[in-house]
Order: structure tokens, then C-alpha cells, then sequence
């Protein structure tokens, strides 16, 4: 096991600051915001743990400064590891790729942790829903479908779930909560991903989420900053064009921003968006130093980390060359780069601009200091490592689930319904569509008699972001009643007009299949709200049975 140096003498440093303040002072708060305890002396208050990082920063090298702004993905254990002692990063970026198993996963977080000087940042986009990279967690619904609760403590439920589940195998960062509003019914690359249409439905879900990941020991990344709710342009593939006003903007999508800062979030995640009436100068969001520091740091009073979302989009790298893009960044106010597609390249271009005076050294200290501090108030200082032989029962637990499968049933949201035809109690029931196997199945388990097309008196139709296509799904299954399933985006009921009756779940995953289930049988009553406007109705529109 390698010694940490920096470990040590971060350890030396907080017993010290400690000693000074005669054993007073906190857990340096939240999101940058130091708090302090009395020190028992009259006058006096004890220094916050994070005192120290600030002459620590000043004897760093340059090398070990930039080190600390990059985030990058890794091939293997060994390419993480060559990463780690050559370039010094700050943290790393789970992909599917780089897991396994609970143990052997919680093993290769704590073989990182031990080559690094300074604690990591171990980051995973683990949104759930339709973004989940684990494969072995409790799967929840995604942001929509909790945004259907229109419970923040169902948000808090589920991101302490998966923040805890995290943690468990050594992962301290999740790239969640997803902030944005989402207006735009064709936005390809939000959707579900969002809690709703409603700024304030949006603020509320976002501070319950940034409290639950906070509450189970990770770092919460509110994102995408300003806002990427209404684009119908992929920023992965494209550079998404916004035409908010600035008085849109500060209506639709900072208020959920606002929140996030309020709740204390760790980071905020740029997008790769430009937004005209915010810049004139057609540079994506995460390169503006009118976005980042005029309106994030200065108007939003915004203290924390700001991260850039991956600088492998081609939303970022449109306009100039992946050597400028990371010192623009830095100097439009970002702390640290994510994924940068050259590690090398990218860290050579930010050291030289720091030695030539393009980023000064000032503003260079001001992101590292904000990086140790976040590692300070997670407790990456203190300790990093996780038990490998506890990570598998930590993982999907019993409490877990049923908290998964809770969340799943309050989310189902009766959208319309005709004729009184739910429940399905004592009808006989044709299943269709996408897991109309897993959702026969799960009929069955509460009594309702499940057959074919033919010999049934209803078929439910399930969908999944059928779009128009949904119209002649139901004419093709003739003139029996009909009951549609909208399994993924609700808007999907804007084509069911046919259709007896009309649901939503948001969600295709087996937690949200059965829960549909026993809403369909009437084991448990629709509870959900529509958090888009969908089938003609508005936002917080939801029926129930009696």
C-alpha cells in the first residue's frame, strides 16, 4: 500500500485546526459554505476543517493544480492507475466498462483511492431511469416518474437508496440530479431524464434529491446549467440553440438552480447549450464567463464546484480545438473538466496557458481550493476506503426495494378513464406491447385472468415513446375496450384518444411494470400527477378510481 502524503498531512492539519478551536466546528456544511462551532473561549469561534486548504494549495505545483481540474474515463485499472501518477487527476468516471461485481468493484474504487496522493473524486452518471450505469443496484424510475410523486421525500428516498449503494462500492459522486425543465416535448436528450414541465415541481424534487445523495455520503451534481429543457437538438451530437429570453430564463429554468444552491449541492454541471440572450458571442454555456461567473457564480451566489458535462460532446467542440476548449473553460469559470477526449493534449494546453499568464494563478488556486474543500466535507480526507466483502449486502437490500417498489406505484397516473372499466378485477385481460410479458405475469399474481387477444374483454396496450404510432396500435386492436400504458414518455397519450383509458408509469423497468400492475388490478389506487401537460391535460392532472 502506497503512503499518502497528502493524506497525512490533510489528517495533521484538521487535528490541528481542531486543537486551535478547542474540538469545536462542524462538517464544513454544504456546498462550499464553511460552518463553525463556539470555541468555549469568549469571542472566539473554532476554524472550519477545510482552514487548512488553502495553504496547502499554495505549495502545490502547477502540475499537481491542473492535476486537480481533470476528470477522465479509464480503460482498466492499470490505465486509471498510469493516469493517476502521471497527470495527478482529481477524480475518475465510472462507466459500465469499468464495473463488475459489488466486490470487485468496491475493490478496484480502494486499489484508485491508494494510488492517488489526494483523495479521488469517483463519479458515476447514475441518474436512473433511462441513465443508469450499475448494473447490479436498486433500479428505480427516473426523474419523471418521481416527479409524478410530486413527494420531494420520495426523491430524498431514492437518492439516499442509490447514493448508500453507491458508496458501498467506493463510488463518492453521482452525476445527478437532473435540473432541467422540461418544456420541450421533443427534446431528444432530456425526456424522462427531467422531473417535469413545472419550475417549481422541478425546485422541489431537486432539493429532496441533492439531500437524499448528500445524506448517504456523495456528492451531488445538480445539471445541466443554465438549462436544456427546451432543445430539440442533441448537445452529444449538436450544438443546441435556446432562444430564452433572459426573463424566461430566470421564470423556467433557474428557479430548479436556485434550489439546488439553497439545498447545498456539491457541484453544478454545465451544458452545451448556447443560449443567445444570455451571450451574444455564440460560445457554448460552458465556455461563457457570462453564464458561469455572471450568472451561476454571480447571480445565483453559487460557491461550490462547477463541472463541465463531458468534453468528448460534440456540442462543446464545435467552434474551437480540444486544446482550447479546457482553457476556455477554466477562464469562463468551470473548476473541473469531465472526460476530456486527450487527457495529454488537454492538461499540456491548461499547464501552458497557467506558465503564459492565460489562466492567472489566482483563478487557477480559486477551482483547486474548491475541489479539496468538496473532498474535505465528504470525508475524502478522513478516509476513502470501503469493506469489498460488505459492498454485495449493502446492494438491493430488502428496505431497498420495497422503497423502489413504494416510489414506482406512487408515480402510475390515471390519465383518463371512459367508462369505469378499472380496475381489471373479474375481466378477462389481453396483454400487448412492450413487456407485455413481464406485465401479464405480474396480473396474474393479483388474480386477474390474462388470455388472448381474441377471448378477452380488455387488452391493455403498453408503449414506450410510440409517438403517433400509438393512434393505429389501438384501431388495430379493433372494437374491445382498450387501455393504454405509456411505459415511457407520457406523451405518448397525446395519440390515445381512442383508447378507454389512459396511464402513465414513465418508466419500462420491472419495478414500474409491477406497480402498474397493481394499479390495473386495483390492488392500490392511482396516486400519480401528471408532472408534463400529456393527453390534452395539465401538469398535476391525475384521477383516481374512487
Amino acid at each position: 500500500m502506497r503512503a499518502s502524503p497528502f493524506l497525512a498531512f490533510a489528517a495533521a492539519a484538521t487535528a490541528t485546526v481542531l486543537v486551535a478551536g478547542c474540538g469545536g466546528g462542524g462538517d464544513g456544511g454544504e456546498g462550499g459554505r464553511a460552518s463553525s462551532a463556539p470555541s468555549g473561549k469568549p469571542g472566539t469561534t473554532a476554524p472550519p476543517p477545510d482552514a487548512w486548504i488553502p495553504g496547502h494549495v499554495a505549495k502545490m505545483s502547477v502540475a499537481e493544480k491542473v492535476g486537480q481540474l481533470f476528470v477522465p474515463t479509464f480503460s482498466s485499472r492499470s490505465d486509471a492507475i498510469a493516469k493517476i501518477r502521471k497527470y495527478h487527476v482529481g477524480g475518475l468516471i465510472y462507466f459500465p466498462g469499468n464495473i463488475s461485481t459489488p466486490e470487485r468493484t468496491a475493490a478496484q474504487s480502494n486499489a484508485l483511492q491508494k494510488a492517488s496522493d489526494v483523495p479521488l473524486l469517483l463519479g458515476v452518471d447514475e441518474e436512473q431511469g433511462i441513465v443508469s450505469r450499475i448494473p447490479f443496484i436498486t433500479r428505480f424510475p427516473g426523474n419523471m416518474a418521481l416527479g409524478a410523486t410530486g413527494d420531494p421525500a420520495d426523491a430524498r428516498a431514492a437518492a439516499r437508496v442509490t447514493g448508500a449503494e453507491l458508496r458501498a462500492i467506493g463510488i463518492n459522486l453521482d452525476y445527478a440530479p437532473d435540473a432541467d425543465v422540461n418544456v420541450n416535448p421533443r427534446n431528444p436528450v432530456i425526456g424522462l431524464r427531467s422531473f417535469g414541465a413545472d419550475p417549481a415541481l422541478v425546485s422541489r424534487m431537486v432539493t429532496g434529491a441533492v439531500g437524499g445523495y448528500q445524506a448517504a455520503g456523495i456528492a451531488a451534481a445538480a445539471k445541466h446549467f443554465p438549462g436544456h429543457g427546451d432543445t430539440a437538438t442533441d448537445s452529444h451530437t449538436g450544438l443546441p440553440v435556446i432562444q430564452h429570453t433572459r426573463e424566461q430564463w430566470q421564470r423556467l429554468d433557474a428557479p430548479p438552480f436556485k434550489a439546488a444552491v439553497a439545498a447545498g449541492t456539491d457541484m453544478i454541471m454545465t451544458a452545451h447549450i448556447v443560449v443567445p440572450r444570455l451571450d451574444r458571442s455564440g460560445d457554448p454555456a460552458t465556455l461563457s464567463k457570462n453564464v458561469l461567473t455572471g450568472l451561476l457564480r454571480n447571480t445565483l451566489g453559487y460557491q461550490g464546484v462547477i463541472t463541465t458535462d463531458s468534453l468528448e460532446m460534440a456540442g462543446v467542440r464545435e467552434k474551437y480545438g480540444d486544446a482550447q476548449v479546457p482553457v476556455r473553460a477554466i477562464n469562463a469559470g468551470a473548476d473541473q473538466l469531465l472526460m476530456p477526449p486527450s487527457l495529454p493534449e488537454a492538461h499540456r494546453a491548461v499547464v501552458r496557458a497557467v506558465r503564459t499568464g492565460k489562466i492567472t494563478r489566482k483563478r487557477l488556486d480559486a477551482s483547486v481550493t474548491r475541489i479539496l474543500k468538496l473532498k474535505q466535507r465528504r470525508g475524502l480526507f478522513q478516509a476513502t476506503a470501503v469493506d469489498p466483502s460488505k459492498a454485495g449486502a449493502a446492494i438491493r437490500t430488502a428496505p431497498n426495494r420495497a422503497t423502489a417498489q413504494r416510489v414506482a406505484e406512487h408515480a402510475v397516473t390515471l390519465v383518463r378513464h371512459k367508462s369505469g372499466l378499472l380496475p381489471l378485477k373479474g375481466k378477462k385481460v389481453a396483454v400487448t406491447g412492450p413487456e407485455s410479458d413481464t406485465l401479464g405475469a405480474a396480473l396474474r399474481k393479483h388474480g386477474i385472468t390474462v388470455t388472448s387477444t381474441g377471448a378477452s374483454d380488455v387488452t391493455v396496450l403498453t408503449t414506450e415513446n410510440a409517438g403517433q404510432a400509438t393512434a393505429s396500435r389501438i384501431s388495430a386492436l379493433g372494437a374491445k375496450p382498450v387501455v393504454v400504458a405509456a411505459l415511457g414518455r407520457p406523451y405518448d397519450l397525446n395519440a390515445a384518444g381512442g383508447a378507454e383509458a389512459a396511464l402513465a408509469t414513465y418508466s419500462s423497468s420491472t419495478v414500474s411494470v409491477n406497480a402498474l400492475a397493481k394499479i390495473l388490478s386495483g390492488a392500490a389506487e392511482p396516486a400519480g400527477k401528471l408532472p408534463v401537460p400529456a393527453a390534452g391535460k395539465p401538469v398535476g392532472h391525475g384521477l383516481r378510481y374512487r
